[in-house]
């Protein structure tokens, strides 16, 4: 089963990559469209984050091509994807420890999104809002609770004005009372029209959110399609969900 987006703003074709000998990404497809919200699962050492690596610029494909509406952009660099308005969260949070929450957030979007002058300044004011950091700005990030670090990965990638925004497990090791937190702050995203791919061990949380799912295993895709559909698919089950993996 495939489901391709039919306006895609950000997408993969035919994505090889190895270390060495080993394939960790064997012809992966994917695509997100204008507007949508794919999640991805599978088990670990599916090739996920690697997939995230290679979308975002911080790894170099051996093959295939990666592609920002119609523009070929094999080559540029994690910055320049990030102006062109491509945002990552990581896995785990990376703020600088020593910088307030602020000073975190206008980094990210000078550096990383080219913005200057007032707009860079209402940008902060606009990402901290929506990540409800503002009562934090003047506080050190090394100060930061988990659920706080993770608001503030989230602002550090929001703060360069994306148009697709990249999750890696960013509700991993919240409650789930935090977890709700998150999703709220996610669908209010999706509603100023952002993109989101996001990878999420916590499945139920992920559900909440997007539009498709797309199912890894092995370095490639094996599942791709509406989120009921991806669950029920006996690939799926045997790969990932009979894992115990949920």
């Amino acid at each position: 089963m495939s489901k391709e987006s039919a306006t895609p703003v950000l997408s993969a074709r035919d994505i090889h990559k190895h270390f060495g000998a080993l394939a960790v990404l064997d012809g992966v497809d994917f695509s997100v469209g204008a507007d949508e919200a794919v999640g991805i699962v599978g088990p670990n050492g599916a090739g996920k984050t690697t997939l995230l690596n290679v979308l975002a610029g911080s790894l170099e494909p051996n093959g295939g091509s990666v592609w920002f509406h119609d523009q070929q952009i094999n080559g540029t660099s994690a910055t320049q994807r990030s102006r062109l308005g491509i945002g990552r969260a990581f896995r785990i949070p990376r703020p600088f420890g020593d910088m307030t929450v602020f000073e975190n957030v206008f980094v990210s979007a000078s550096s990383g999104g080219g913005l200057r002058g007032s707009r860079c300044y209402e940008r902060c004011l606009e990402v901290l809002d929506l990540c409800g950091l503002t009562p934090l700005a003047n506080r050190r990030a090394e100060s930061l609770g988990l659920l706080h670090r993770k608001r503030l990965e989230l602002a550090r990638a929001l703060a360069t004005d994306p148009v697709v925004v990249l999750l890696d497990e960013i509700g991993g090791g919240l409650t789930d009372e935090e977890a709700t937190e998150l999703v709220l702050t996610i669908k209010q995203l999706r509603a100023q029209g952002v993109a989101i791919v996001w990878i999420e061990h916590i499945v139920h949380v992920l559900l909440q959110v997007v539009d498709r799912l797309v199912c890894m295993n092995a370095g490639r895709v094996i599942v791709d399609g509406d989120p009921d559909s991806v669950l029920r698919d006996e690939a799926v089950i045997d790969a990932y969900l009979g894992s115990g993996v949920v």
